[in-house]
């Protein structure tokens, strides 16, 4: 919430609203029905108010005609971008047919976008990295999360320690970037080198890419939590959308 009020009081500032006015629409943000019960789920429409960011709908194990029950009800309160996540093609092509354009899918990802991407008003830019090509739909989640909540994002692929010179061959990006989230499988090792490089904040993305003794991400999770670097944290296993937020909230600090 303390964004949009900002944003009326900087419009009462220069004069295009009137005090009553902006009074007039904060109160009525704040009577907005909390959530709207479907049955099958509870819509919480306060959570932009609350958080900074609206709803976003987690698509996995969620019928498509549910997910479109839940979109519709978020468009019909006011939500103009949509995210929408771990949803498979057919069910995109529903929501689609459904609901219109402005529409966005990424099947890397296997995630969708209702509406307009929202202009960057982020103080920096949110780089993600990968170790690896195999770790690029993970990443891909992460980058296009960012996006739709208002974040410009530069994307570094392939550029893991089994060929230190790519990564090097990035740090001015690297260490121009307000975030990092660096996307890794195997050993995991991206996250600490990037970590000893620059001087922001890394969120690291354990993903479930590697031979048997990786464990299905498990190796990778571990040595990222034992990362000898400073200021790196770690998010849960192919967590490319909890990365993607995070990175965003840091962002708009």
């Amino acid at each position: 919430m303390a964004g949009e009020v900002q944003e009326l009081l900087n419009a009462v500032k220069d004069g295009t609203l009137s005090v009553e006015d902006a009074e007039k629409a904060i109160a009525g943000k704040m009577r907005m029905e909390p959530f709207v019960d479907l049955g099958f789920a509870k819509v919480d429409l306060h959570r932009k108010l609350r958080q900074g960011a609206a709803e976003v709908i987690y698509g996995a194990g969620k019928h498509p005609r549910q997910i479109v029950h839940i979109a519709k009800t978020l468009r019909e309160h006011g939500q103009n971008t949509i995210l929408i996540t771990r949803i498979s093609e057919e069910a995109a092509e529903l929501i689609q047919k459904e609901l219109g354009d402005p529409f966005f899918y990424n099947p890397s990802a296997k995630l969708c976008v209702l509406g307009d991407f929202p202009e960057p008003d982020g103080a920096g830019t949110i780089v993600v990295a990968t170790g690896g090509t195999s770790d690029i739909p993970v990443a891909e989640e992460a980058a296009v999360t960012a996006e739709a909540l208002g974040n410009k994002v530069t994307r570094l692929y392939d550029v893991g320690v089994a060929g230190l010179h790519r990564t090097l061959a990035h740090l001015e990006e690297l260490q121009s970037a307000r975030v990092i989230v660096a996307v890794a499988g195997m050993e995991g090792a991206l996250a600490s080198v990037i970590g000893g490089l620059v001087d922001c904040p890394v969120i690291a993305v354990p993903t479930s890419v590697g031979y048997g003794a990786s464990f299905g991400g498990v190796a990778a999770l571990l040595s990222m939590l034992n990362s000898c670097a400073s200021g790196v944290s770690v998010v849960n296993i192919d967590n490319g959308f909890g990365a993607g937020f995070l990175a965003s909230r840091i962002n708009h600090i």
